[in-house]
């Protein structure tokens, strides 16, 4: 499965951090993520980039010996999206059944059945 790559990939707080850049500007150069990016050198980023890649986490655009990147939204990336949107609307479903039901205390805490 296509999305057990992409979320082995999440997995590294640097390709997390890198995510989040190109989340913020769209594209970026690889030479500018490295700038950008202090806890790990350049040849550790390219190596990040390769793997968000190879995950379908990221698109690359080059120009010249240039290299951009941004998030790809579809694919692998749509799936784990999905997937997370499942995982939470559920927990927010549950939560809110049993606030109606009156299964919650004042502080918004679930009561368990005993």
């Amino acid at each position: 499965m296509a999305a057990d790559e992409a979320f082995d990939a999440l997995a590294d707080p640097v390709r997390r951090e890198i995510l989040t850049l190109l989340a913020q500007h769209d594209e970026c150069s690889a030479g500018e993520l490295s700038d950008r990016i202090n806890r790990v050198g350049r040849t550790a980023v390219s190596s990040h980039l390769r793997v968000l890649r190879t995950a379908g986490l990221i698109a690359e655009r080059r120009n010249g010996r240039f290299r951009y990147y941004s998030v790809d939204a579809t694919g692998p990336a749509q799936d784990v999206i999905q997937l997370l949107q499942e995982l939470f609307q559920g927990s927010l479903d549950a939560a809110k059944a049993a606030v109606e039901s009156g299964a919650a205390d004042p502080d918004g805490s679930i009561r368990r059945a005993m």
